[in-house]
């Protein structure tokens, strides 16, 4: 069985609440995503869940129309 696991990137390009809100949508919708936190003034995102890769969290990012900081 595999352990949950919390993750924490930074993204760029988000300058309001939608912002948020459109990355948390893109990122909620990742297979293996059970949570999702932005905060908006430093532009960090807090995942969790089980079984989710970097490269998914990257990408629903990048479909919200933001970036992930390398």
């Amino acid at each position: 069985m595999s352990q949950s696991r919390d993750s924490h990137y930074v993204v760029r390009g988000m300058t309001c609440q939608h912002c948020v809100a459109s990355v948390c949508e893109e990122v909620g919708e990742v297979a293996g995503v059970s949570g999702v936190e932005v905060d908006l003034a430093s532009g960090r995102l807090a995942v969790s869940g089980i079984g989710f890769s970097d490269e998914d969290v990257a990408a629903a990012v990048a479909e919200a129309g933001y970036e992930v900081a390398a």
